[in-house]
């Protein structure tokens, strides 16, 4: 049989069938069948094309003879009459509502039998007027809290993720450096920078022919308008809002540019007062005399240059009396004083990591055996891979029973005794954190562990940031003989969800008090704990793990988004717990 539909996207089909069933209020037997069947065929192991070969999808438990159908057709055809139909009958304002946080199908349909609202501007007007406080099951706060996550919604349609990001720019920048006319290209801005999220991109170009390198730029395929097309700058706008700026500059001015526009802006604003402080004026077109009162013009025109020499920022850095500072750290968060008294960290970087701890398998929500992920561990070059499977109250996740979970941890020694796979396999779990801070297995299960993964997963709102930090803190304190890691801290989701309030600060203390490991989850819509609290956190003595929390083996690259943002938060290798080999983690872990 050729190759069909992917599983992920018939899983995703299949998910969002069971939405749209819940906005229109159908029967909830049916909606859960939807459900269900997504779930059971994410966790399925066998290859989905075999499985429809032999005719066995009957044979896989949440998948009936309905489902059987429609999976078949999708894979076969790549089109469901009934999805589409589906989709037709929903008003599309009405799915939309879905990305409002606490606000789900079942309050959707309320709101739109009972006031006819069909759109997000009827919505925001019912809102503001008080309508839906007065309707059955709401209230004034749920008012409150579906006004503030619309909001939410417009303040991150205007930025997108660094790593989505990342998929834009760096073809883009290959393009630019396989130009002959161009000598010198990098991607400037917050990206370069390493923010978790991005507002634009800016793209420096080092050239004598700049009109060559526009007429490239603006006719890109994925440019869906251009804002402007000028000499030496054009702006344009991709699919998904993404705008970007192209400057091209001569390659004297490349270093001062590139700086520039990489920012921050505090880090700019310091770096431009100790240029002051040497009798320079420093902007992107180089350095002058702060006394030649000669009008700057574009490019630095009718002013001298009172700096030569320089070619690299690296240069730049050198003639204020500077080491290089890494751009991850141009936050203005001291790291000019830092570069100026030789006393910058040398910064963590992927080639350190040494393997991972928070994965997931097909045993819970993953998409791939123990086997799969750990040969892609090897292929990366690692020495261990971590479980870290989702517990039994997660039974969204298809939380493991404490059964399945020793079988599991059987089933991992099994394997290390075997030799069959490049890595060393850890029997870990990740450990749902209860409302009252208990954790979700017996002691006796989770110190049979190499160590476990304590995450809140359930029970976000309604708790004070006191409350939530009292219950994290019980979970910490937990006496158990094998290692603790507190997962994701805040439980944000980047762009679609805002962290539980918690006190960080505290959390911190709590982990050097109880020898806990904090994670760095590179998850892109994670990245929690954030990178601003790392330096405070590790200047107390708490280890880092960077963890991909990895549902499948392309999951492993998250891992660099992870190792910048560790990077922002002033990391050096040794502070980090993956960068140990096997046997300091066999030796940390016992």
């Amino acid at each position: 049989m050729s190759q069909g539909m992917d599983k992920g996207r018939i899983v995703a089909i299949l998910e969002e069938i069971g939405l749209l069933l819940e906005l229109k209020a159908e029967n909830p037997f049916k909606i859960r069948a939807y459900q269900n069947g997504a779930r059971a065929l994410e966790t399925m192991e066998e290859p989905l094309d075999q499985v429809i070969e032999e005719d066995r999808l009957g044979t896989v438990p949440g998948i009936g003879k309905a489902l059987i159908e429609k999976i078949t057709t999708l894979y076969e055809t790549g089109e469901l009459a009934y999805y589409t139909d589906l989709k037709a009958s929903v008003p599309e304002g009405l799915v939309g509502m879905l990305e409002i946080p606490n606000f789900g199908p079942k309050k959707i349909q309320k709101v739109y039998q009972e006031l006819g609202i069909d759109t997000m501007a009827k919505l925001k007007a019912a809102c503001e007027a008080g309508e839906l406080a007065a309707l059955s099951g709401f209230g004034k706060k749920t008012e409150e809290k579906i006004l503030k996550g619309m909001e939410n919604l417009v303040a991150y349609a205007a930025r997108h993720l660094w790593w989505d990001v990342k998929a834009v720019a760096e073809p883009i920048a290959a393009g630019l450096r396989g130009l002959e006319v161009v000598e010198a290209v990098e991607i400037a801005g917050s990206f370069r920078r390493g923010r978790e999220t991005v507002g634009d991109l800016d793209f420096i170009v080092g050239s004598a022919h700049p009109k060559e390198v526009m007429d490239w730029f603006v006719s890109l395929e994925a440019v869906v308008e251009i804002s402007a097309k000028g000499e030496t700058k054009s702006s344009v706008r991709f699919e998904g809002g993404l705008q970007a700026d192209l400057r091209v500059v001569p390659m004297a001015q490349f270093p001062f540019a590139l700086h520039h526009f990489t920012g921050s802006k505090e880090h700019n604003v310091q770096m431009r007062q100790r240029a002051l402080e040497r009798g320079w004026s420093m902007s992107e077109w180089g350095l002058f005399d702060k006394e030649d009162g000669t009008e700057e013009k574009a490019g630095g025109g009718g002013r001298k240059l009172v700096v030569e020499g320089v070619r690299t920022e690296t240069d730049l850095f050198r003639v204020l009396d500077m080491d290089f500072v890494p751009p991850a750290l141009r936050e203005g968060r001291g790291e000019v004083d830092a570069s100026a008294k030789g006393i910058l960290p040398e910064l963590i970087e992927m080639k350190d990591i040494r393997g991972v701890f928070h994965n997931h398998t097909t045993a819970s929500d993953g998409r791939s055996t123990i086997e799969e992920m750990a040969i892609e561990a090897g292929k990366r070059g690692w020495a261990y891979f971590g479980l870290a499977d989702h517990s039994k109250s997660s039974f969204q996740a298809n939380g493991l029973s404490e059964e399945r979970l020793r079988t599991q941890i059987e089933t991992v020694r099994k394997l290390n005794a075997s030799g069959h796979l490049p890595v060393h396999v850890f029997a870990g779990s990740e450990v749902d954190i209860l409302r009252d801070g208990s954790l979700d297995y017996s002691d006796e299960l989770l110190n049979e562990l190499d160590y476990v993964v304590i995450s809140v997963h359930a029970s976000m709102t309604g708790l004070s940031e006191k409350e939530m930090t009292d219950r994290i803190i019980q979970a910490m304190s937990h006496p158990l003989k094998v290692k603790k890691m507190l997962g994701h801290l805040t439980g944000r989701l980047l762009l679609k969800r805002e962290g539980y309030a918690v006190d960080v600060p505290t959390i911190i203390e709590a982990a050097v008090e109880y020898g806990v490991v904090i994670e760095l989850n590179a998850n892109p819509h994670r990245l929690d704990m954030d990178w601003r609290w790392w330096q405070r956190a590790a200047e107390a003595g708490v280890l880092c793990a960077i963890n991909p929390d990895a549902h499948a083996p392309e999951h492993f690259d998250f891992m660099e988004a992870g190792v910048i943002a560790a990077r922002k938060g002033w990391l050096r290798s040794e502070m980090v717990l993956n960068t140990r080999g096997l046997a300091g983690i066999e030796t940390f872990l016992s």
